[in-house]
């Protein structure tokens, strides 16, 4: 057949292959995306993911006057800088009201039948390769001992669960800050994807756009067609049975970002089979970006810890005191970060920063950091009920929080991405918070959206 005559419909690269029962044994489907027209700004559509700045409001004011009265993300997710605030019942009901107003009147162009790759550029001169994708929440358990396809990484904390199902209960339409891992040193997935996308599209991208709060840039192509998603099922199936463990379970994907939003879509579609909803139901999958471990552009970066109500010279004696650590004295936040960032797997290092100084913590042990500080902290704040706690994405945001009066930030060193697969697989998730993916303005954006309601 000549060369410029397109293949009939019915060509398949791969004869009598399956793809949506591939895609289905390994905990994958092909959904239809929604993204806006393009007609609207998505740089003001574009939203961070909501457990970002969890303590900068400034942040979150700038993002709604950077979006303003149009259409924007921003107006159907639920910033956890305001979860605390009165008032949230109303937020939800009008974040309900607004996803159905988008719907109905024609804010997103025709669904894209198929999956979607990204090329995200960041600030810091790093460009993240991942893939959209819808994955079937029946194939995912966040217990640690999982043996399921799609697992948790770190500690889920049952108690986060529902007040997050009162946002995604009876909500018309999903958009996912939610980002898995996939083991493929041999970059088969994500990285094939785009070569298939961009064969499909000719180089023309699906959508390209800034991103706000100087966040970096982005850019998606398509793959809607079947001789492209073929080879993606043959590549995903490869790594299936690559990653099949003697008892014949596949650790196929691991939760990288967004934890607690994967734990709730299962929780709300378990509430829904409850209730009849058929095996089909749109509920039953969430939509959720794909990353290779291995991409060059992606960082493993500590999630520090924040204390208020306390000093760090209190805080650091209690936790060297239950782990048997050496404390020295930190002069400012740029010297402890370097010494903490100089610490070893044998010998992990935390800096309890406040604004006039703190203390450095050695601690001679082979461990990973957070499940040594983590546990202490716990009973630290057990102890001393005056006293909160947060999880700070990004250093920069650490060292600001460390200049206000009765704070301290902990800074914790990163984890390796070296064995992180196998370590999961052995001994299941590690404690909560315990690395990020990137830097807070490396997170995921809102951008597409799905339909997760009959």
């Amino acid at each position: 057949m000549p060369q410029d005559i397109a293949r009939p419909l019915f060509f398949s690269y791969y004869p009598n292959m399956d793809i949506n029962k591939i895609f289905s044994d390994c905990a994958l489907s092909i959904p239809e995306i929604l993204i806006p027209k393009p007609e609207f700004n998505l740089k003001k559509w574009a939203v961070v993911a909501c457990d970002q700045y969890t303590q900068d409001r400034e942040y979150w004011r700038r993002v709604s006057e950077t979006a303003g009265d149009g259409p924007s993300a921003l107006k159907i997710i639920l910033p956890e800088v305001y979860l605390e605030d009165n008032g949230k019942t109303e937020r939800i009901a009008s974040i309900r009201e607004t996803m159905r107003s988008y719907l109905e009147n024609d804010i997103f162009a025709p669904p894209v039948k198929g999956f979607i790759y990204l090329e995200r550029k960041t600030a810091r001169n790093r460009t993240r390769k991942g893939l959209v994708a819808a994955v079937d929440l029946d194939s995912y358990d966040w217990k640690p001992d999982s043996t399921a396809h799609i697992r948790a990484t770190e500690a889920t904390i049952p108690e986060r669960i529902p007040p997050r199902m009162e946002i995604r209960m009876e909500a018309p339409l999903e958009s996912p800050h939610i980002m898995l891992l996939i083991n493929d040193p041999e970059k088969t997935f994500v990285e094939a994807a785009g070569e298939e996308a961009k064969k499909e599209n000719g180089g023309n991208c699906l959508y390209s756009t800034e991103l706000m709060e100087d966040s970096g840039e982005i850019t998606a192509w398509k793959i809607t067609e079947q001789e492209h998603l073929e080879k993606l099922a043959a590549a995903i199936s490869a790594l299936a049975e690559k990653h099949t463990a003697a008892d014949g379970s596949k650790f196929i994907f691991a939760v990288g970002d967004g934890n607690h939003s994967l734990a709730t879509a299962k929780a709300v579609w378990e509430e829904y089979k409850k209730k009849g909803a058929g095996e089909n139901h749109p509920a039953r999958y969430a939509l959720v970006e794909i990353v290779n471990l291995y991409d060059d552009g992606l960082t493993f970066e500590p999630i520090h810890r924040v204390l208020f109500g306390t000093n760090a010279e209190t805080a650091a004696a209690y936790t060297a005191e239950k782990l048997g650590a050496e404390v020295s004295p930190a002069e400012n936040f740029a010297g402890a970060e370097k010494t903490v960032k100089a610490g070893t797997p044998d010998c992990p290092v935390f800096g309890f920063i406040q604004k006039d100084g703190g203390k450095i913590i050695r601690v001679r042990k082979a461990a990973l950091a957070p499940a040594l500080l983590q546990p202490v902290l716990d009973d630290f704040l057990k102890e001393n009920p005056g006293v909160k706690i947060d999880y700070i994405h990004g250093t920069e945001e650490a060292e600001r929080l460390s200049c206000q009066d009765g704070t301290v930030s902990i800074l914790l060193p990163p984890i390796a991405k070296n064995n992180f697969f196998s370590t999961i697989a052995a001994g299941g998730s590690l404690p909560r918070k315990s690395f990020s993916m990137g830097e807070a303005d490396e997170k995921r954006f809102y951008i597409e959206c799905r339909k997760i309601k009959e």
